[in-house]
């Protein structure tokens, strides 16, 4: 499969609004798309960012995105980045992409001084554990919360 990875642009939104909902199916989350392609404008394409996105683009389409950002760890007094998101269409898997784009993540955060990604997946999701396992990722044990507000 022929593709590039590079950032996200803002004629990517309304592609990028179908991947967020394909996966949130593949995660069998609940997702409206309602108001999304605004929201993402807001958060992407600020004049000062703080969520970012990489896109998977073919000749003609949009297959896959990343999405992450840099907090910081208290308990190690430094900075972290943050994959907030990785999907790929179907037909886009088993060509090494997703590796590709956890590398290209990594570059980021080694650029930004960051000791460390994180990142959580569905119990479930046993492709993906699978994976992450195999590029020497760890996992925790963790219970995620979520409060509304």
């Amino acid at each position: 499969m022929k593709y590039s990875i590079r950032n996200c642009e803002l004629s990517d939104l309304p592609k990028l609004v179908i991947l967020c909902q394909k996966h949130a199916e593949y995660e069998k989350a609940d997702y409206s798309p309602e108001g999304k392609e605004e929201g993402l404008k807001k958060i992407l394409f600020a004049s000062e960012p703080n969520h970012f996105c990489l896109v998977v683009a073919t000749e003609n389409d949009i297959v896959g995105y990343a999405t992450y950002n840099f907090m910081h760890s208290t308990w190690d007094a430094a900075a972290i980045i943050h994959m907030d998101c990785l999907f790929l269409e179907e037909e886009a898997r088993n060509y090494g992409i997703g590796e590709v784009l956890i590398n290209k993540l990594k570059e980021i955060g080694k650029a930004k001084n960051c000791i460390n990604m994180q990142w959580r997946t569905p119990q479930f999701n046993e492709r993906a554990i699978k994976f992450y396992n195999r590029i020497g990722a760890k996992g925790k044990e963790k219970i995620c919360f979520f409060l509304d507000l």
